[in-house]
């Protein structure tokens, strides 16, 4: 009965989500309600456990929701002045080949776009182009959805990799290298993937090299930037070798046919001079000492004391999550954000009133996945410092025991699904799974890389997103094939995370 109370927010968010297709922040908001009050009533949570539970809750949704807003707002600094548009199109100019068009387009791009953007960004921009092109609609969604999942964790400027920190207070250090191991060996496959989806196991055999070499290439590049402190620009870089990589691959692949249409190199240049900036910024900022000490001289962190619940469950005293303001990963994206407008406004690609339009976008779609993300960060703290967390582990790891590392990427999976969200996935799951790791046993890290690659490849097939690129696509209305033809793909990857799950659990034993 205890376990059933415990679960019971996560299983309410479950049912309103994917039963009566509730939205994240209406399911949220509810799922935190129900945590609330079963605390009070089962689980011996007082007024005091519970005001500190909100206010650490309340650093956490600042830490994780800084970044979204920033990265977003970069996109949209971008996106205002037709950067996205002009590498988008410049893309099909390299090679008339529909396989490679595919791998470029629907995955290279895809994650440089997930690196930078995300919230359904990748699926948004690419299912027009490759409609475009000639590729089905079912084909021209399908395809970027593929294509992006890989790098869900460490896009968005890493915004979900911040959310597993911050609910599990694992530091990146710890959780990066696993993480970007089991992302980048799903990475690798996804390329073939792709390729299936564009054309078959004819288009897999005939491309199967420059999808590999692809592949391993941004596996690489991910996996080095992310285990160098530098996670929040992971999937982006990766994203930049990848393409950069295209163009001799795509050349080699054009034979004899060659495409008449002159790529205007200037403009592609000054579309992706506010990526440059990024990266400028980035590496200015964490390997210049005196720059990086100047900007780490603010801080913001406070010292939880320790809460029991009257039935005896402890969570002792500790220091919260620090908030080094200037040097915080959103201020970051903000400093590029302001230098990118700049340089953009003199080349002259701004309309009058892109400032607004800048802004109300960014508000328009980063506002309802705050909510979400805010009440779901406030329900999976209360649930921890009430011992609902602990009481659900234990079950879970009574009920699966040594089968653990096979299942814990389906409930990050699974929570993606519901959520809509890798970032959502993490703060509702990853303290769970942390706690039914320790309890079984087993590496932390192994389980929590597990989560969020599970949580990452499975969030692309929410309901919310497909319905965005089917609608995107001319598919609307027929979602369920979109549905279908995922499941089969997204499975593969998922049960793949298994398999490295089990494999990492039983190395570091």
């Amino acid at each position: 009965m205890t376990f059933v109370l415990a679960i019971t927010p996560i299983l309410l968010i479950l049912v309103l989500m994917v039963g009566f297709r509730w939205g994240a922040a209406r399911a949220g908001a509810t799922g935190y309600l129900s945590a609330l009050i079963i605390s009070l009533l089962f689980f011996g949570a007082g007024p005091v456990l519970l005001a500190f539970a909100h206010a650490k809750a309340w650093f956490l949704t600042v830490d994780v929701l800084f970044i979204i807003w920033a990265a977003f707002l970069l996109y949209r600094v971008a996106d205002e002045a037709g950067a996205i548009r002009t590498i988008g199109q410049s893309l099909p100019h390299l090679t008339p080949d529909k396989g490679m068009q595919a791998l470029i387009i629907g995955w290279v791009f895809a994650t440089f776009l997930q690196g930078v953007g995300g919230f359904g960004v990748p699926v948004a921009v690419i299912s027009p182009i490759l409609v475009g092109l000639g590729f089905s609609p079912l084909a021209a969604v399908v395809i970027p959805s593929v294509g992006h999942g890989w790098a869900v964790t460490f896009g968005s400027l890493g915004s979900s990799f911040a959310a597993l920190m911050a609910s599990t207070g694992v530091p990146a250090e710890v959780l990066a290298p696993p993480s970007a191991l089991f992302l980048g060996v799903a990475g690798i496959v996804t390329g073939p993937l792709v390729a299936h989806a564009a054309g078959g196991w004819t288009t897999v055999r005939r491309l199967l090299l420059p999808a590999l070499l692809l592949g391993l290439l941004m596996a690489s590049v991910q996996f080095l930037v992310v285990t160098n402190g530098f996670w929040y620009i992971g999937a982006f870089v990766a994203g930049i070798a990848g393409l950069a990589l295209s163009i001799p691959l795509a050349l080699r692949s054009r034979g004899g046919n060659q495409n008449n249409v002159s790529l205007d190199r200037r403009a592609l240049l000054i579309a992706l001079s506010g990526y440059a900036l990024l990266i400028v910024i980035t590496l200015t900022i964490q390997l210049i000492p005196a720059v990086k000490s100047l900007l780490s001289e603010v801080s913001i962190q406070f010292h939880f004391p320790e809460t029991s619940t009257s039935l005896g469950y402890i969570t002792p005293a500790g220091p919260g999550r620090n908030l080094v303001l200037f040097r915080h990963t959103g201020m970051i994206l903000i400093y590029t954000s302001i230098l990118a407008f700049i340089v953009y406004k003199s080349a002259g690609l701004y309309k009058k009133g892109s400032v607004r339009s800048i802004l109300e976008g960014t508000v328009r779609r980063v506002m309802s996945s705050s909510v979400s993300i805010a009440s779901m960060v406030a329900m999976a703290v209360i649930m921890q410092h009430s011992g609902m967390t602990d009481t659900i582990a234990r079950g879970l790891a009574e009920g699966f025991g040594a089968l653990y590392p096979i299942v814990a990427p389906w409930i990050g999976a699974l929570g993606a699904f519901m959520t809509g969200s890798n970032t959502n996935s993490n703060v509702v799951f990853g303290e769970l799974q942390k706690r039914t790791a320790e309890l079984l046993g087993y590496s932390v890290p192994i389980i929590l890389a597990a989560q969020t690659a599970g949580a990452a490849l499975a969030s692309v097939i929410a309901p919310t997103k497909v319905v965005v690129g089917a609608s995107t696509a001319g598919m609307g209305g027929r979602e369920g094939f979109v549905m279908r033809k995922l499941v089969v793909y997204v499975g593969l990857l998922v049960t793949l995370i298994s398999i490295l799950a089990v494999i990492g659990v039983l190395l570091t034993e």
